[in-house]
């Protein structure tokens, strides 16, 4: 039995480990390309003279393509597989991407929307390939742990964003001639983008990834329940999975987006040094997910899960009863709280689900809608009652997210029809 068992391990080893490392380094794509995005909220603000629930359509026009195009994924999936869905994803971007040039050039908002929207529809598609591929490449109980450590690549993505926006994005707008040469400052940067994703394309429809359909070892428990089940909306940690995502993603996207804003209220002289200080909170992130990673082999992850849902809701708290220095560090540290989030709560709902998993990828995913909408409802309450106020919705989210991790994201007999 014993040999047995090793010898299945050496056999099964060699062909998870290549494809791990592929699909980790797309999770820096799509950390880099969402956080950037966030870069244009100040961005268009000071194009179009916007209010910050108007500058927040840039986040709505991004997440918004989770709602559309999540479900449709993972049908795609089912149909053609992970590998193409990966490819396909990535040449969706690249339009996407090469749409900002004219946007720029004509410096038309709604174009610039459109733009937004089909980079997201393409992050989309492989968030919605990429998540599920990490967790099935070996066994479901170190899942939480494999999909935290690749999502640290994510934060090493979104930490390196804000940099670049402040550097080459987010022009002090009295140095230039005009709303179009503001605008123009997107061109370079998006440009690059699109060549490095059509390169990355073409690399990946290259390579060899294993075609899985579940995990490697046998579910316990109740996965036969859920075998036979056809709606994934009767598995209720899947579906309270669904609703922290929306929460999580909406907060964490909301935040980062008017963070800028609200560092220079608390104090900050500049747009470049606000940015610096946004790419600390995506680097907090970094540092959890690493950090997270290596306490998930010891700590229960529902449980680290609702401890850091708990301790990001207590520094807004802070944020909201101080000012300067502690409220723009308190709400840094949320990056920090963020860290584990998501891989968790995404492990946690796909959990035990055998061959429906890419059903309750899609219906996760698609629940990443909540960016396009948390983060308008933020800033409309940021516009009547002042930032540091509207801190109490992201509260309410993280105090969701502490309930799933500690009790919502049991497993339980799929819900009756």
């Amino acid at each position: 039995m014993t040999t047995q068992s090793a010898s299945s391990t050496t056999q099964s080893a060699p062909s998870y480990t290549g494809p791990f490392i592929i699909i980790t380094a797309l999770f820096f794509i799509f950390g880099f390309i969402t956080t950037l995005n966030m870069a244009l909220v100040p961005h268009l603000r000071s194009i179009f003279n916007l209010g910050y629930a108007w500058a927040m359509l840039a986040d709505s026009a991004f997440f918004l393509a989770y709602f559309v195009f999540s479900a449709p994924t993972s049908r795609m999936i089912e149909i053609i597989g992970y590998k193409q869905t990966i490819v396909v994803s990535l040449f969706i971007q690249v339009v996407g991407a090469l749409l900002f040039v004219p946007a720029a050039k004509l410096v038309n908002f709604p174009l610039f929307l459109s733009a937004v929207f089909i980079v997201g529809a393409g992050v989309t598609a492989l968030q919605t390939a990429a998540n599920p591929y990490v967790v099935i490449l070996g066994p479901e109980r170190s899942a939480p742990m494999r999909l935290t450590l690749a999502q640290a690549f994510n934060s090493i993505g979104a930490s390196l964003a804000p940099l670049v926006g402040g550097a080459f994005i987010l022009k002090d707008p009295a140095k230039l001639a005009s709303k179009a040469s503001v605008a123009s400052t997107v061109e370079g940067p998006y440009m690059l983008i699109a060549a490095g994703l059509l390169l990355l394309g073409v690399a990946v429809a290259l390579m060899h990834l294993p075609h899985i359909t579940q995990t490697q070892e046998s579910r316990s428990g109740n996965q036969s329940d859920f075998m036979r089940i056809r709606s994934i909306w009767r598995c209720r940690h899947t579906v309270l999975a669904a609703v922290g995502i929306f929460l999580y993603v909406g907060v964490e996207v909301g935040l980062a987006s008017i963070a800028v804003n609200y560092f220079k209220n608390q104090g900050m002289s500049s747009a470049m040094t606000a940015s610096f200080l946004v790419s600390l909170y995506w680097f907090g992130a970094l540092v959890g997910r690493l950090l997270g990673s290596w306490v998930l082999t010891r700590i229960q992850s529902g449980k680290l899960l609702g401890g850091f849902g708990i301790a990001a809701a207590l520094f807004l708290c802070a944020s909201m009863l101080t000012h300067g220095q502690a409220a723009i560090w308190t709400l840094v540290l949320c990056g920090f709280c963020n860290s584990i989030m998501f891989p968790n709560i995404f492990a946690l709902g796909v959990a035990g689900l055998g061959p429906m998993t890419s059903k309750g990828s899609g219906l996760i995913m698609t629940a990443c809608v909540g960016g396009a909408i948390v983060p308008v409802l933020l800033g409309a309450l940021a516009d009547k009652v002042g930032i540091q106020k509207a801190f109490v919705l992201p509260i309410l989210c993280y105090l969701f997210i502490a309930y799933y991790g500690l009790w919502g994201s049991k497993q339980a007999q799929p819900i009756s029809a």
